[in-house]
């Protein structure tokens, strides 16, 4: 098993060394968006969770400690038209291992079609679809590793491009001081077929973070490191891209939580002002063993996102 562990562990720092200085504009950008209420509500801040089967879209080594089969549906609602909902699972099969399967779809709303004249020629529609399949086990004890297998579908208007990627992810657990770690390296992969000739890269994403629960109070706190395989001037610029979380457990049934993008907080500053930009809030409530949870996340001048899940363990 350590032997086992061992050359996961070197694969992985081989892939992120190859993938440490990569930077360039990509597609699918929709495979970067929160889905879940709760994850959404704490900025994203997820890659070390163990309890939800929406980690399938953070990191798939989460998945080994969930204990019961579990699924979970979200819908967002984005900006203008565009509406996004997603779907995921986790279960264990014996002797196997933990596997999980998800999907994630967005729908951009419709669009006024024109020639190169300006002359309207009718309407188009966008939408992209994204199908996960999980699988994590064991390395050592409170140890896991975990892999999707990822399949990628959009069409905007008469054009369509495919792609298939994977993640990778690892997960340890400290029971005894309630903390957990992940690392996960996400989107690695290429275009199958393209919107025209150039083909375009994935929106790879490397997060490494940690969460803890408080001993003495009531709160799980998680903070995420994003990005870090974008190139920066310095070494210390390469964690501007974090995001804080913090879950209050109010009672048994009630959960508050809150989150902050830094880097979404930059991104979307309009001159001095960045206004609510990269604030999160959002509340759970337990319901007869469903999860209802509600998430608002603010893009200051622009607008916000709302976003709704609903998650039962069988």
């Amino acid at each position: 098993m350590k032997k086992t562990a061992s050359v996961i562990i070197t694969a992985f720092f081989i892939i992120l060394s190859s993938f440490n200085n990569l930077y360039s504009q990509s597609t699918y950008e929709f495979m970067r968006l929160d889905m879940s209420a709760r994850a959404g509500a704490l900025a994203g801040s997820f890659v070390s969770n163990n309890d939800d089967p929406d980690v399938i879209f953070y990191n798939p080594a989460g998945l080994q400690f969930i204990e019961k089969p579990a699924a979970s549906f979200s819908f967002v609602k984005h900006l203008l038209d565009i509406n996004l909902a997603s779907l995921s699972y986790a279960t264990d099969l014996p002797k196997i291992g933990r596997v999980g399967a998800a999907v994630k779809y967005i729908n951009y709303g419709t669009f006024t079609q024109a020639d190169e004249f300006g002359n309207k020629t009718g309407e188009f529609s966008a939408g992209e679809f994204a199908f996960l399949l999980g699988y994590s086990n064991l390395l050592d004890n409170n140890f896991s590793y975990g892999f999707n297998a990822v399949f990628i579908y959009s069409k905007i208007a008469d054009r369509i491009s495919t792609a298939a990627a994977f993640d990778v992810g690892l997960h340890y657990s400290i029971p005894s001081d309630m903390i957990d770690f992940g690392f996960a390296i996400m989107n690695v992969g290429s275009q199958i077929s393209s919107y025209y000739t150039t083909k375009e890269n994935l929106p790879l994403d490397i997060t490494l973070g940690v969460s803890k629960r408080m001993e003495h109070l009531p709160v799980r706190l998680s903070l995420d490191f994003h990005d870090l395989n974008q190139q920066q001037n310095t070494f210390f610029q390469k964690f501007n891209s974090f995001s804080l979380g913090a879950e209050f457990y109010l009672s048994k049934v009630l959960t508050l939580r809150f989150g902050y993008n830094n880097q979404q907080r930059s991104d979307l500053a309009i001159g001095q002002s960045a206004g609510l930009a990269g604030i999160n809030i959002g509340l759970g409530a337990l319901i007869s063993g469903y999860r209802f949870d509600y998430g608002y996340s603010s893009l200051g001048l622009i607008g916000s996102i709302n976003r709704i899940s609903v998650s039962t363990s069988f």
